[in-house]
Parts: structure tokens; C-alpha cells; sequence
């Protein structure tokens, strides 16, 4: 059985954001007629760099602006959203100094399978 992640960050127990969601998705629009390989590579990059885009865009959603970013310089938050990789507990850092909560799950694809929580912080 094959997963996909799922990220979902929290402002409160019960108000959940999944950034996987927002409003950025070039790879929907491409042309059908692109090859699967040439589509799983475009894809690839794209998930490397949507989560710098999600990471800023929800930032400046709750009206936070990087010099306001607890536990880390105006610089740090620049180059963290920035990065094409990083560690679970740089991202949990960063999004619990933006007031928030983490969940990281595991999707089984190709069926109707429940989500698996690999971590709710």
C-alpha cells in the first residue's frame, strides 16, 4: 500500500488549516497530454517548493510579518521560507512561533483507507 503526507497546521484544537490546500497548484493546470515520468518530476518540484510558498503565505494569512516570528531573527525566517528541505522540528519551531500547532499524517492512496496521524504536536 502506497501513502502520500498530509500536513495540516493548527490555530486552535478545533480550527484546522490544511496548507495543502491554499491556493497555489501549478501542476493542475498542466496539459493532460504531458507524459506520467515528465508529470512525477514537475510534480516532485513542485511539493519541494509549495511548502516555502505555503510556509510564507500562511504566515502573512494570520498577519504575522517575519520580524514578529518568536525564536527566530527576521534573517532566520527569510531563509527558512526559502528552503527546499528541512527537519520536522524546524517546522514544528516555526509553526508553534506563528501560535500554531503541527499534524503530520500518512494517506493511503488509491483507496478509501483512514488517514494514519504520525504526529500531532
Amino acid at each position: 500500500m502506497r501513502y502520500k503526507s498530509e500536513i495540516r497546521v493548527a490555530m486552535h484544537e478545533d480550527v484546522m488549516v490544511d496548507i495543502n490546500e491554499m491556493e497555489f497548484n501549478p501542476i493542475g493546470k498542466l496539459d493532460a497530454r504531458t507524459s506520467p515520468e515528465v508529470l512525477a518530476k514537475a510534480r516532485k518540484l513542485y511539493e519541494q517548493e509549495s511548502l516555502n510558498i505555503k510556509l510564507k503565505a500562511l504566515r502573512e494569512k494570520y498577519g504575522v510579518r517575519q520580524t514578529d516570528v518568536a525564536n527566530f531573527s527576521q534573517t532566520a525566517v527569510s531563509k527558512l521560507e526559502r528552503r527546499k528541505d528541512m527537519r520536522i522540528s524546524t517546522l514544528i519551531d516555526y509553526i508553534e512561533s506563528l501560535g500554531m500547532g503541527l499534524e503530520i499524517s500518512a494517506l493511503p492512496t488509491g483507496s478509501g483507507e483512514k488517514r494514519e496521524v504520525l504526529l500531532r504536536v
